[in-house]
């Protein structure tokens, strides 16, 4: 069986992508499912694919939530294509479109073709990650009310910044005075 490899793209940031393998006869809706976990989303929305041209341009569209392929239907179904019935070009290229409301597009491009199978790799398979991915709900990892409270925390006036000193110590009394003793017990 032949194994394809993809990589997909995150649209703002081309040097975030996922390099996914995926057998030539495995669905569309097995790639999405991958794509989903590769850039750590939720799989909880809808999801498209587009057959695309060189300029990005989409074309036919494969949807999450079409069940059937019908003849003249508005979209084909992820569920019943297998990926290599759309593979007419060597750098085969899809745009993917992961959540109708927030609009999350990928670009996936076709960048191999193997004959031979990895033995024990379950397909599909991310390959390869390279950046950060997108948070799908916001700021990854710390809430946004979070990062505003550390950001008051140590927010800085612009009387303090002209000093370069804050306010912390003053109106102490500077006039303690520590004493150290050696080893042999005399003040120094």
């Amino acid at each position: 069986m032949a194994i394809l490899r993809f990589r997909v793209y995150w649209e703002e940031d081309d040097q975030t992508y996922r390099d996914i393998e995926i057998q030539g006869n495995q669905t569309f809706m097995d790639m999405h499912q991958c794509i989903v976990k590769a850039f750590e989303f939720d799989g909880k929305h809808s999801a498209s694919f587009y057959e695309s041209n060189e300029k990005w341009q989409r074309g036919r569209e494969l949807n999450s939530e079409v069940l059937v392929n019908k003849k003249d239907a508005p979209a084909l179904s992820m569920i019943k294509t297998p990926v290599s019935a759309l593979i007419s070009l060597p750098d085969q290229k899809f745009v993917y479109v992961y959540d109708p409301a927030r609009k999350w597009t990928f670009l996936v491009e076709l960048i191999g073709v193997s004959k031979e199978e990895v033995y024990r790799r379950v397909y599909p398979f991310v390959l390869r990650k390279e950046g950060i991915a997108p948070a799908q709900y916001g700021i990854k990892g710390v809430a946004a009310d979070k990062i505003m409270e550390i950001e008051e925390k140590y927010d800085l006036g612009a009387d303090e910044m002209a000093e370069g000193f804050g306010d912390e110590g003053e109106g102490e009394s500077e006039s303690t005075e520590e004493t150290y003793t050696d080893d042999s017990g005399s003040d120094f």
